[in-house]
């Protein structure tokens, strides 16, 4: 196995994407993938001119195309996994404090909590802050499982990773990797991370509806997940 890889799902993110990658420090430039989920513009054009291998996935969902991005590893893989947003919210140069208690030894999965960390003003709005904390607390109480946020930024062994079997494709992509780590008993770590506003239009977070239809599949997984018999 290889040492790393980064998979960044973009979808119109020709403003910032070509910041996000340059951020990325060494030895995460090494194998860096941007799945372009359909965009209009010039993102792929951008992510390529910045160092990035891009590849396709054209049904929209941020699962569908992290997904597609963990096919593409699987003749290769890494030895572990970093996902990061294409906005510039995530700070890239975190990465390594990220990966950190992976290499040590400490855990399976990292959370980057947005919750724990710094939070520039505005970035992260009261309507996605109060479905996050009833997301959180829900977790709490079915699964005994304590975590502070559901962020995008994260870092995941491989084999750990593989392990939780990951099928959404769409908004519940993130916490159907933690509900799956609780029930899986792996070691799960939150790290502190910063995060800032997003440079572009908000998809999902920046509008109280987009927040909406993200809550309802959200609490969707968590419950489903928690109903589904255990396979070890």
């Amino acid at each position: 196995m290889s040492g790393y890889a980064v998979i960044i799902p973009a979808l119109d993110e020709e403003a910032a994407i070509g910041n996000v990658i340059a951020g990325i420090p060494e030895p995460f430039r090494r194998r860096i993938i941007v799945v372009d989920n359909g965009s209009r513009d010039k993102t792929a054009e951008v992510a390529e001119r910045a160092g990035a291998r891009v590849i396709q996935e054209p049904e929209r969902g941020y699962g569908a195309a992290c997904l597609r991005g963990l096919a593409h590893l699987a003749s290769d893989p890494p030895r572990i996994v970093v996902f990061l947003d294409a906005d510039q919210s995530d700070d890239p140069s975190e990465m390594q404090a990220l990966v950190a208690p992976l290499e040590t030894g400490l855990a399976d999965l990292a959370i980057g909590s947005r919750v724990l960390g710094e939070r520039e003003r505005g970035a992260l709005p009261v309507h996605a802050r109060l479905g996050n904390a009833l997301a959180t607390a829900l977790i709490r109480i079915l699964y005994r499982a304590h975590y502070t946020d559901l962020g995008p930024f994260r870092a995941a062994k491989w084999e750990a990773l593989q392990g939780l079997h990951m099928q959404d494709r769409d908004f519940g992509w993130t916490v159907e990797m933690q509900v799956k780590a609780a029930r899986a008993r792996l070691r799960v770590l939150e790290v502190p991370v910063r995060y800032r506003r997003r440079r572009g239009r908000s998809k999902i977070s920046g509008t109280v509806g987009g927040t909406f239809r993200a809550g309802k599949k959200i609490l969707w997984v968590v419950l489903r997940e928690a109903v589904r018999p255990r396979t070890d």
